[in-house]
């Protein structure tokens, strides 16, 4: 492991807090800049559009999720970003594996999300 972020975009209230920008964040911080070009990259949500544009400057190959995100995921919405080939800095586009262990993220999330409900209280 190079990096690793945990979610903080809504308990945080800063929206640039995904996990996968912190974990880019991290393996740069540890001095890993050199090898995501080389490492696959795993969340429980598929890649927001913010997220997807980072994969892809860093050209990260290998994409793993478990939960599309339909409306600004980075495959599954109308802005393909993971998917396009038309940006020359970009290169060849990440390999995407989706929905794996698919039930037990999606509990994961309901599971932050009845928490962040609490600390509301």
């Amino acid at each position: 492991m190079i990096g690793k972020g945990i979610e903080a975009g809504k308990s945080s209230g800063d929206i640039t807090q995904h996990a996968e920008i912190l974990a880019v964040k991290d393996a740069l911080a540890n001095g890993h800049g050199d090898l995501l070009s080389q490492a696959v990259m795993f969340s429980t949500h598929e890649p927001c559009l913010m997220c997807s544009y980072l994969i892809r400057h860093h050209r990260i190959p290998k994409i793993v999720f478990a939960v599309s995100v339909p409306f600004v995921g980075g495959q599954s919405s109308d802005f393909k970003i993971l998917e396009t080939e038309t940006v020359p800095k970009w290169g060849q586009k990440p390999s995407i594996e989706s929905g794996i262990l698919k039930e037990e993220c999606e509990r994961l999330n309901q599971a932050f999300t009845a928490y962040l409900l609490q600390q509301k209280k």
